[in-house]
């Protein structure tokens, strides 16, 4: 497959440009992790609230437990971008300059 090299790459600004991937790694790691601890927390929180007899506590926790997996994962894949606001100028419309004027 050839290459398309009309187009120029796109200018990142250092405050805007993406963790390293290990930091990224780590914080979603870490997201994870928070999220599976409070999936584990609803899951005994279920287990103590039906063994002491709150009825109406129990499904709700069961709920959480079986609905944090998903957002665990949704949370763990989410991209973290840095935007500081500021569009780069667009510079692709703009003619170059022509060889010069005629030579006689």
């Amino acid at each position: 497959m050839a290459r398309d090299r009309s187009r120029e790459p796109e200018a990142v600004r250092i405050t805007s440009a993406a963790a390293s991937r290990n930091d990224d790694i780590d914080a979603r790691q870490r997201r994870y992790l928070f999220s599976m601890g409070v999936r584990t927390l609803c899951f005994v929180g279920a287990i103590v609230a039906a063994s002491f007899g709150i009825h109406w506590l129990w499904p709700i926790l069961i709920v959480g437990a079986v609905v944090l997996p998903y957002v665990a994962v949704v949370m763990a894949n989410a991209a973290t971008t840095r935007d500081d606001g500021v569009a780069l100028l667009d510079h692709s419309n703009q003619r170059e300059l022509g060889t010069g004027p005629p030579s006689h």
